[in-house]
């Protein structure tokens, strides 16, 4: 029987989507269902000394108009505590309507619930608030001198040294010293945030669009105060995420709240518009990136510093320098980030947290670098291609960026690049050849599951993890049916609700591996339960031998959530592993640009890219997840940007309209390689492949741009304004 893994397997769930069939959190028929929409703070930090709901009220088919004056009490959000990992579940501080204080503009100030969606969202338009303002910080610009040193935690180094960069620098007979600033994003996943909410007396059943199953079922149960197990998420579909539903923002609770207080099935889904007002996007930053090296490009020092703002109400700062760490070895090394607090949303991790910005700093030096050395951006990186962690020492558990870079180069013809500035034309457009390093660290987290193997040669596997849109079902499937024996079509995989054994978040590109340890497991001890097999039978037909319809396993974490003991042991085992190996993901961009020297229009005309992201699950999937990081890097680059009011601390742009996400027409032919060399300390060898793809790809592009222009672009996003 051929192998599953590795093979292009069509997605499971694919004939559902493309036809409608597939149910998303707004999709599911409740009778007597109800309708709810948010009014929206329209100021920045204040007191709400009057409320108005009269109007509202009285608009036909409303349920009822819940503001702080009328909610019920609700507990507040728990304190971070690495033991617990579900209290980092909630989206900021506030306890939302339980409070007559606005502490960002946006903050939802009052739900209408209604019979039907417009009167809904009329209702919610016709609230009035009166407000009295308080003192406000919302201009990161302005407040970029009150930054701090970031702390340090378990699971992220803000700071870092090795030996004394700044006087390597200061000695350096070749250095460059650059300032970079990338903007706000928004996630824009296509499915907005959405929730339908369902009480059952203590019991609350919760269809939401969740990164985080486990964490939006124990916050739920705080929040309302009632039990963990009396409470049921359920999201077999989630609409795209890209850390924009890690965490539960005010949409899912106060849907829950809007439920409780009618006694009536409630939905309530943001508008775009909503999704901007009510949920973080990724945080803003300046860099500097200071590079020396020798006159034959070996790096003397390498110094990375960052400044970005979170919430005052919540955020962590994002790993921006971290690529530092890992990429050059450097002979002296300084890496610090710096943050600050503003009175802004939560700022929330959005697709390869840290290193798609900070890539674009560090990669974008090193091309500079390259240009004053005189010498091939290229054969600068891999001159400096280090053998072990290069802060360190710590060995890499897996490494192939230079055989990266090598077939990434000979695929995209490098060797036919001129190295002059504006030295390459077609006709009237100006071409641009850029490259840069991919790398994002490879994670993993518990699982648990439990694995099925019937006589009549099926299985079926169970874990509640969860269906982005990158394929896991189908993954899983392909790693379990390899393991019993089994063709591909022969098992079923059940995922995407909390009554399933506990999964882990789908964040930092771990879930595959994460869940794969535990489906291994299972199949493991199911083999063990079920017998060895003669020669030419399957484990199947010993048990149709045997007289038994069925055997299962199960394999349970003892990190579920809530168990201080279990998450002390996961911590433990990830520092450990975290002394011994450094693991990650990596690979080599290559981009072609057109620029036109009239209007500073920039075109991506080709794009070709070679990763190493360990054992390739699925080769249609791990390619698709790849080219979707690019195209999201493209945006990275050329067109988004979050507009914040520095005056109110109002997003001005709150639509797809006014934030330009790429389009057909803005992407280019990708060709995607991968090697497809497992790493010997992940399961099975997977690295994972969701966020590395973005990496990388501002800088590859902003370097194209140099090469065909000479213009250093040092901020995103390249709009033509910066070149003419």
């Amino acid at each position: 029987m051929s192998r599953s893994v590795g093979r292009g397997v069509d997605r499971v769930d694919g004939m559902a989507k493309t036809t409608g069939r597939a149910a998303y959190s707004v999709d599911i028929p409740y009778e007597g269902i109800a309708y709810a929409a948010l009014t929206y703070a329209t100021v920045t930090r204040a007191r709400i000394t009057a409320i108005d709901t009269r109007e509202a009220a009285a608009v036909p088919g409303v349920l009822a108009v819940i503001t702080h004056l009328n909610a019920p009490a609700m507990h507040p959000p728990a304190k971070p505590n690495p033991l617990r990992m579900e209290t980092f579940a909630s989206g900021s501080s506030v306890n939302y309507l339980n409070t007559d204080v606005v502490h960002w503009n946006g903050q939802p100030v009052a739900v209408a619930v209604a019979d039907t969606l417009e009167a809904a969202q009329y209702a919610a338009e016709s609230v009035a608030v009166e407000y009295a303002l308080l003192p406000h910080t919302v201009d990161f610009p302005a407040e970029q001198s009150n930054a701090v040193p970031q702390k340090g935690g378990l699971l992220q180094h803000p700071d870092g040294r090795k030996g004394d960069a700044d006087a390597a620098l200061a000695a350096a007979p070749v250095s460059v010293d650059l300032r970079f600033g990338t903007p706000r994003h928004h996630h824009n996943a296509l499915e907005p945030h959405a929730t339908t909410a369902l009480w059952d007396g203590d019991r609350l059943t919760v269809h939401d669009g969740s990164q985080n199953f486990a964490w939006t079922r124990a916050h739920l149960a705080a929040k309302f105060g009632v039990p963990v197990a009396g409470v049921r998420v359920v999201s077999p579909y989630v609409g795209g995420a890209f850390g924009g539903k890690t965490v539960v923002w005010p949409g899912t609770i106060l849907a829950a709240l809007a439920a409780r207080v009618t006694g009536r099935p409630v939905r309530l889904a943001l508008t775009r518009e909503g999704v901007y007002r009510a949920t973080g996007g990724r945080q803003p930053s300046v860099q500097r990136v200071a590079l020396g090296a020798e006159r034959d490009g070996r790096l003397t020092a390498l110094i990375h510093t960052s400044t970005a703002p979170v919430g005052r109400i919540g955020g962590t700062s994002e790993q921006i320098t971290s690529v530092a760490r890992h990429l050059y070895g450097a002979e002296n090394i300084h890496h610090q980030q710096h943050v600050l607090e503003l009175d802004t949303l939560s700022n929330m991790v959005m697709r390869a947290p840290g290193e798609s910005i900070g890539s674009y700093a560090l990669e974008s030096a090193v091309d500079e670098l390259a240009c004053r050395l005189g010498m091939d951006p290229v054969d600068l990186r891999m001159r400096n291609e280090p053998a072990r962690n290069p802060i360190d020492g710590t060995a890499f558990s897996h490494r192939r960026l230079r055989e990266c870079f090598t077939a990434g180069a000979e695929s995209f013809g490098w060797s036919a690049r001129t190295p002059e500035p504006g030295s390459m034309r077609d006709g009237h457009w100006l071409i641009g050849w850029g490259t840069a390093a991919a790398y994002h660290p490879a994670w993993q987290f518990p699982a648990s599951a439990t694995v099925r193997l019937n006589a009549d040669g099926t299985a079926l596997v169970r874990c509640a993890f969860h269906e982005m849109g990158m394929g896991a079902a189908t993954a899983q499937g392909q790693i379990a049916a390899d393991a019993l024996g089994l063709p591909f079509e022969a098992v079923t995989v059940e995922y995407g609700d909390t009554e399933l054994p506990v999964g882990p978040g789908a964040g930092g590109s771990a879930q595959t591996a994460s869940v794969a340890e535990a489906v291994l497991a299972a199949c493991a001890k199911l083999r063990k339960a079920v017998g060895r097999p003669a020669p030419g039978e399957s484990y199947a037909q010993v048990l149709a031998r045997t007289g038994r319809g069925h055997a299962e396993a199960a394999v349970g974490s003892d990190t579920r959530i809530g168990k201080a003991v279990g998450q002390a042991r996961f911590l433990g085992k990830l520092l450990n592993d975290r002394r011994r190996w450094v693991r990650a993901a990596s690979g080599a961009q290559f981009c072609e640009v057109r620029v036109d020297p009239d209007t500073g229009e920039v075109r991506v005309s080709r794009w070709t890219a070679v990763f190493d992201v360990g054992r390739v699950v699925n080769a249609k999937t791990v390619a698709s997840q790849l080219r979707g990081g690019i195209v999201m890097g493209i945006g990275l680059a050329l067109s988004e940007e979050t507009l914040l009011d520095p005056r109110s601390g109002r997003i001005v742009n709150p639509s797809l309209s006014d934030y330009h996400v790429p389009v057909h027409a803005d992407v280019p032919p990708i060709a995607v390689r991968c090697l497809d060399d497992p790493d010997p300390t992940m399961p099975l060898g997977i690295v994972g492949a969701g966020e590395v793809g973005i990496t990388g790809v501002a800088a590859a592009i902003a370097n194209a741009v140099h090469h065909a222009t000479g213009r250093r672009v040092c901020e995103l996003p390249i709009t033509v304004d910066t070149l003419l």
